[in-house]
């Protein structure tokens, strides 16, 4: 009966996100949610911001048909809309990093206050538990927004972000073994309402979309509030919490690599730039399907790998993603410096393509009418003696 129950939420959750996607689509453009193209962002013409919308309409349709909705749930989902709505007023007015970050840690505190979750031990690691006392609230506070700021900078390919949430969702209910289904139903909903996002933002179906930043960093806060009231509420924690990092491991690793990056350059760490993961692999000369691919093949590598050392002595496994996060800092940095010294590697394009994305037409259709302006002379000199020879006749 549960899950049946589950099923038909998940269903419901799936439906009403497609449906949204149309009708929102209509009013995507009245109400300035679209994304163009600019210095960052290389897609032709303008693209509707509302997968991310839809995907959240459907997710709190998945709960109304679950029926069973506990406080945790009610408060997250209720906090998620704010976020939502500050993502969707993002996308449309580009606000201030200062007032996302006002948001979002009144969000957390929120939370906090209202449900009493927090992230108040970080475990039983070399034979003693470590509890946080009086640092666990802005721990959790640091720990959420940097989730959900890590899944807002991943969105930079067709895919990446809704494909790395699905497989969050899968690593946490494979930790899990049995799947404590009141503390993971948000998640299993967000996931079906998630498919119909995907099919569409990958030419699936339909005329593309794009998350937007209100769909990123719901996507980001759900995750990072299920991975804390999991591994720190109820007398046996449904995950520890080093499993909690290598459920979420690449967008960590990614958020983590460029903000020391920006720093080592003088930069703001929230400063946006072509420098993550997912565009070095792009200008390395890897197209966006082959790219989205490898990230979610590392993705579920990752995952895997932290169960091989969730058998290990407590405090192995922290020790162990600890040298992860060190290596990829550092191969991501150098990597960085070569291709900043390389020219990029320039993709063959259409000349529709170019000119929309860049305002400019490609060299060779430059050079072609350079030719056809330098023949037309002939050419109007031609068509004239035809015109005087039938005139004559």
């Amino acid at each position: 009966m549960q899950y049946s129950r589950i099923l038909i939420a998940c269903l419901t959750a799936a439906c009403v996100s497609g449906l949204a996607i149309a009708v929102l689509y209509r009013f995507a453009e009245p109400w300035g949610l679209v994304d163009r193209p600019n210095e960052r962002k290389l897609h032709v013409g303008h693209v509707p911001l509302i997968g991310g919308l839809a995907a959240f309409i459907g997710v709190l349709a998945g709960t109304v048909v679950d029926g069973q909705p506990h406080l945790y749930t009610i408060a997250l989902l209720a906090t998620a809309a704010v976020l939502a709505l500050v993502g969707a007023l993002d996308d449309r007015f580009d606000l201030s990093v200062r007032t996302r970050l006002l948001v979002q840690t009144a969000a957390v505190l929120t939370m906090v206050a209202v449900t009493g979750v927090q992230i108040h031990t970080l475990g039983h690691l070399f034979g003693q538990e470590f509890e946080l006392g009086v640092f666990g609230i802005p721990l959790t506070v640091v720990a959420v927004i940097g989730l959900l700021n890590a899944f807002n900078m991943m969105d930079g390919i067709d895919g990446l972000a809704g494909t790395l949430a699905l497989v969050s969702i899968g690593a946490i209910i494979m930790y899990q073994g049995q799947p404590q289904w009141p503390g993971v139903i948000v998640l299993v909903l967000l996931a079906g309402a998630l498919v119909p996002y995907l099919a569409v933002n990958l030419g699936l179906v339909g005329k593309k979309i794009f998350l937007g930043d209100a769909g990123s960093m719901v996507i980001g806060y759900m995750l990072a509030w299920s991975l804390i009231h999991l591994s720190q509420t109820g007398p046996t924690h449904e995950l520890s919490t080093m499993d909690v990092l290598w459920c979420v491991a690449l967008p960590v690793l990614d958020t983590l690599a460029v903000m020391v990056r920006r720093i080592r350059e003088g930069k703001s760490p929230f400063k946006p730039d072509r420098g993550h993961v997912h565009h070095m692999m792009m200008r390395a000369g890897l197209g966006p399907r082959t790219t989205l691919v490898a990230l979610v093949t590392l993705a579920i590598l990752l995952a895997l790998t932290g169960m091989l050392t969730h058998s290990l002595a407590p405090g192995s496994n922290l020790l162990a993603f600890g040298a992860l996060a060190v290596i990829y800092v550092t191969l991501m940095g150098r990597v960085w410096q070569k291709l900043q010294a390389t020219p990029a590697i320039p993709k063959l394009a259409s000349p529709r393509q170019t000119l929309e994305a860049t305002g400019r037409l490609p060299s060779n259709v430059v050079r072609l009418q350079s030719s056809v302006t330098l023949l037309s002379p002939y050419a109007n000199k031609k068509a004239q003696g035809s015109k005087r020879g039938s005139a004559a006749k």
